[in-house]
This record gives structure tokens, sequence and C-alpha cells, in this order.
């Protein structure tokens, strides 16, 4: 299959290019038009396997699906936008109702925002508040978003940071990227070395553990890499919260919803945070954004956090439908996601025996990264290869994201059927024999 870039296409970028202040484009010329299911077109008529889900916002097939659809087009109707955090409404309060029923028990206070970003900044802020504490603890490698608070919480790459600062509350520490220990260590001989390093030198001599309000953890880390840590680091991290009365808050705004195989990714390692953040897939394309917090915790004086758009109607609607139809399905849906994360994997590690370039394979579910490397001992960072592969997977039919400094990461629709994850794998196994075989002329 071969992808035509027509002059629609070319033209289209650059009128972007032109009037938009430059994003996190993909290195590959996609402008979508219509989708559904895993396979979108774009405004060429192309077809592609999607293997990104949109940044992991469209868990349940592209452009969701008639039931989804039906309860957005009915609510437009009535009511787009009621000022929610000013007035009271109905559809926010029922989905507000429904979502709190997937949580451990124990929670029951909510807010609605617009973005993983937003949900990341409510979470910051009511942690400072219930705890009056003033300084976070967060990883490196970590992404939380782009605005202030929770940029201050990132520390993935430095252009993400860069001129922005200072961000003074916010202190890293390693997390547990075993496939690139900081420490030069493997696990489990390890002793947790990364926990060690935060508990005798962050908490000895930066600062004490009573000052610091909350630990952010990605479950499974995203942009940063996809990066899986092992089940005692995690619990070794909630230990360390609860030893200084410090909160543990988790961000699923990628790696929930489903996408592990469990609706909180958390769940994978068995520990409860005391806030979640959610967002990307809940209200399935429409912007939304969620922070959930422990009853214990308490409410929040009225006018200390307030937004225009959270709680908005149409996308109250949408994540409802979304999730009724989640739950109806979920033991269908569970099993496709275990299925297909075994034909992955196992597609993934036989590529990984043959060719030199794939470094790692790591994932839960279907939230799973490839990383690249240009040698297996040195591990040095495959980046160009890695454009090169993207690349030629677009060339072919096959949108892929990447993630960290040489990773690949695959997040197809949870409701990928078979046939189309085969071909998918397909191209992709094609483009990883054409990089690895630029990068090592000799095999």
């Amino acid at each position: 299959m071969n992808v035509e870039i027509t002059d629609k296409i070319k033209k289209i970028i650059e009128r972007d290019k032109k009037i938009m202040l430059t994003t996190t484009r993909s290195p590959y010329p996609f402008v979508p038009d219509t989708g559904s299911g895993e396979i979108i077109t774009d405004i060429s008529g192309n077809n592609f396997i999607d293997f990104s889900s949109f940044i992991s916002v469209y868990n349940l097939g592209i452009n969701g699906n008639k039931e989804i659809r039906k309860a957005i087009k009915e609510q437009t109707d009535k009511l787009i936008h009621g000022a929610f955090t000013d007035y009271y409404a109905e559809p926010p309060v029922i989905f507000a109702e429904k979502l709190m029923s997937m949580f451990p028990k124990g929670f029951g206070k909510l807010f609605f925002s617009n973005s993983g970003t937003e949900a990341n900044e409510a979470a910051l802020k009511f942690s400072k508040l219930f705890t009056k504490r003033q300084y976070v603890l967060s990883f490196y490698s970590a992404f939380h978003g782009r605005t202030m608070g929770s940029l201050g919480l990132s520390a993935s790459k430095s252009s993400q940071r860069e001129y922005f600062g200072p961000f003074n509350s916010n202190i890293h520490v390693p997390y547990a990227y075993c496939y690139r220990c900081p420490f030069g260590k493997e696990y489990p001989s390890c002793g947790m070395a990364c926990v060690d390093y935060t508990k005798k030198n962050v908490l000895q001599k930066e600062t004490s553990g009573k000052e610091i309000s909350a630990i952010f953890i990605e479950p499974i880390q995203g942009e940063g890499g996809y990066i899986v840590p092992p089940k005692e680091f995690v619990v070794e991290i909630r230990k360390l919260a609860d030893d200084n009365g410090i909160l543990l808050v988790a961000d699923e705004v990628q790696s929930g919803y489903m996408r592990t195989g469990k609706f909180l990714a958390l769940d994978n390692f068995n520990v409860e945070a005391d806030i979640y953040t959610m967002a990307k897939s809940i209200a399935c394309g429409l912007p939304m954004g969620v922070t959930i917090t422990r009853s214990s915790l308490g409410d929040i004086p009225a006018g200390s956090h307030a937004n225009t758009f959270g709680g908005n109607l149409v996308a109250s609607a949408a994540a409802t439908a979304s999730l009724e139809y989640l739950k109806k399905h979920l033991s269908e849906i569970k099993s496709n996601i275990e299925t297909s994360s075994k034909i992955i994997m196992h597609r993934l590690n036989e590529l990984k025996q043959r060719y030199e370039i794939i470094g790692d394979v790591r994932g839960i579910g279907l939230m799973i990264g490839i990383e690249l490397v240009k040698d297996r001992k040195t591990k040095e960072p495959a980046i160009a290869e890695r454009e090169t592969i993207l690349k030629n997977c677009f060339e072919n039919g096959l949108i892929l994201l990447p993630a960290g400094v040489s990773t690949i990461r695959i997040i197809p629709p949870l409701t990928i059927s078979r046939k189309t994850l085969e071909d998918g794998l397909d191209i992709f196994e094609s483009a990883i024999i054409t990089g690895n075989k630029k990068l090592h002329k000799s095999t």
C-alpha cells in the first residue's frame, strides 16, 4: 500500500504553518477526515490503521460509536453550555455518579475540567489545600501537562520546560526506568535504589517529608517513554507517602480507562492513590478532565478553584454514553485487550530476538512501548531511525506515535479486530526490518 500525498494535503499543511504556532506535529503529513473503529481516512481518501487512538483518546474506537454520537447530538439540541461551576445541571451529576462507581470505596468527590493538564493542575492545588504543605515530588521522565503547574511536575524533555521556569515547589526524583537505571543496577538485585535515593537524599538533605504535599506518579509513564516500573517500586512509593503523611496522586490521563486492561492502571500494582486524574478517552473525543479525591480529604472552600467549561453538558453526555457502553461490554472489551496484548507482545518479542534495533519491549494491556537503539550494549538511542520507521509505517497505511527519546508507542483502540491488528503489525514489522537493515548493513 502506498499513501498518496496530494496537493490538497500539501496546501492544508502550508496554510497551517503560516498561521499556527508550532505544536508537536507528527513526523509525517497526516490530515484526517473521517473514521470509524480502527480505520481512519485522510482528506485525500488514504486509509490508515490506527495504532495511536489519537493519543489514547479513542479507546472505544475512532469517533466513538453510534450510542455515543446519539447522546452528543441529543444534548446539543437541548443545551450545549450550562456554566456548570456557577449553575447546577443534571448531565454532569449523572456522569459523576456513574464514574465514581468505577473507583475504590472511599472516593466520593470530583472536579471537572477540560483536559489532562487541567486535571493535574487541580490535583496540585487540592493537594496543597488539603495538606497545607508547599512542596510536591514527581519523577524524572514524567509528563503531566504543559500549563505552568503541571509543567513544573513534568521532567520528560528539557525542551518542554525551557524558558518557562522557575518551578519553585517541585522536586524531581528517579523513576524505576529499569532499562536505563540511573544507578547502573539491575532489578531486583538493585534493592530499589531509586526509592532509597529519594529517602536518603531528597527527604534528608533537601526537604523533610512533612513539607511535601503530594507525590505525583504515572502508573506507566506515557510521553516519557512508556516506562513500566516493577510492582515493588509503586508499592514502595505508596509506603513512602504513608510514612510521611504525603498524598499520592495517580495521573491516569493516558494509562486509565481500560488502557491497561483495568479501569485504573494503578490497580495493576495493587495500590490505591488518594487523588486520581483522568482525561483523554473519558469523553470519547470531547474535551474533559476529571480530578477524583478520597472522601476523607473533605471539600474545598468556595471560590478556591473553578473554571468556565468544566462539566460541559455535551461532554458530560458523551462521557456518560461512553461509560455505559464500556460497562455493558466490559467482559468483551477486557477479553479483546488481553488477546490483543498477547498477540502484540509475542510479535514484538520475536522481532526483538531477530533485530538489534529493538532494545526493549514493555507494556501492560494495550499500552505498549518499543525502545529503539543503535547498539544493544551501549543502548544509544536510535532517534533518526525511529523517525524513519514512523514515516515508513505511515507511507504504508499505519498511524503510530513516538514517546520518550527513541520509543514508539502502540496504543490501538481497545476494540480493534484481530485481522486489523495483524495487518498493522505486518506493516510495523516490515518497517523495522527496513530500519534495522539501514542501521546494520551487514545483517
